[in-house]
């Protein structure tokens, strides 16, 4: 099948009452492990580029790598639909560049500047995408938290209003929308107690009827992670994220999105200290490299089976 677009994806995970994993990828070993998991589940999968892994391991071998596993995957006779999406694009000429050499999908993320700014932005990207066959994810309401070059602080994080969301949805076109109902980005999520606004998402379901909107900073930061993370000689206290019951229910509702990124970074990063620490005469990359990927595969088949709810849904 190769790489598509989100559209008929989103349909059915509305219908369905499920959504589809959105997994940020930085290496060959995290696309690896993502597009394993997706092939043994025989699910729709989103393999997300951020501005930061863009810097770091440069947009033509990130795009490359992910075009492999799709060749691959059409070699093996594997026909799981793959969307390779921009997350978190800051600005028209990222997004543009995205378009060009080949996304399937961009997100221009304007939740930094007032909201007729933040629509002018999006209208733009969205008439440039849609005439060349690309869908675009937006952003409306501010996530507290920290990922790669997006910072806001807590006291600076604001709830999505739904009739601003409706307002917005109808002005710019775009095809998803990403909104703040009090999840937050990286693995310090919470300081007390999990709350997120349902009342927020039932709220804009109804005016936005089939839309789809996604979860950003949806990260569940496993606690056997941290955990082994710190045993083996880490140091990440009081890391806490969205219970996977929470997103659950939020993909039952109209969220046919959920990004996961802070995960696969702790089971990769578990796994290697381990490795490290238990066999300390390691020093071939392969080796822990090889069981770092084996980690990101089992975490994210229990995510697209247990919480995402999207296996066999391809």
């Amino acid at each position: 099948m190769g790489l598509v677009t989100s559209k008929e994806m989103f349909e059915k995970a509305y219908q369905g009452g499920y959504a589809v994993g959105a997994f940020n990828v930085n290496n060959m070993e995290i696309i690896q492990g993502i597009v394993e998991a997706a092939n043994e589940t025989n699910a729709p999968v989103i393999l997300q580029v951020s501005a930061g892994a863009r810097k770091y391991a440069n947009p033509i071998y990130l795009k490359k790598l992910v075009e492999a596993a799709a060749e691959c995957n059409q070699k093996a006779g594997k026909d799981i639909p793959m969307v390779l999406h921009l997350d978190h694009g800051p600005d028209f000429e990222t997004c543009k560049d995205c378009i060009d050499s080949g996304f399937t999908s961009v997100m221009i993320d304007g939740s930094k500047y007032d909201f007729e700014e933040n629509v002018a932005l999006t209208k733009k990207v969205v008439e440039y995408a849609h005439a060349r066959g690309v869908v675009v994810e937006a952003e409306l309401g501010k996530l507290a938290g920290i990922e790669d070059d997006v910072q806001v602080n807590e006291k600076d994080a604001m709830y999505t209003d739904p009739a601003q969301a409706e307002e917005f949805v109808k002005r710019t076109g775009c095809d998803s929308l990403a909104i703040a109902i009090g999840t937050s980005h990286g693995a310090y999520k919470f300081k007390g107690e999990a709350k997120l606004r349902f009342d927020i998402l039932e709220e804009i379901g109804k005016r936005l009827p089939g839309f789809p909107i996604v979860l950003h900073g949806a990260s569940s930061v496993p606690q056997e992670f941290v955990a082994m993370c710190n045993e083996y000689g880490g140091n990440i206290p009081g890391a806490k994220g969205v219970p996977e019951e929470m997103l659950r229910k939020a993909a039952t509702m109209a969220v046919c999105k959920i990004n996961i990124d802070s995960d696969i970074r702790l089971a990769m990063t578990a796994n290697i200290r381990e490795c490290f620490t238990k066999s300390p005469e390691v020093f071939d990359p392969r080796t822990y490299l090889g069981q770092a990927r084996t980690a990101v595969k089992d975490m994210v088949k229990h995510k697209i089976v247990d919480v995402l709810g999207c296996d066999n849904k391809a």
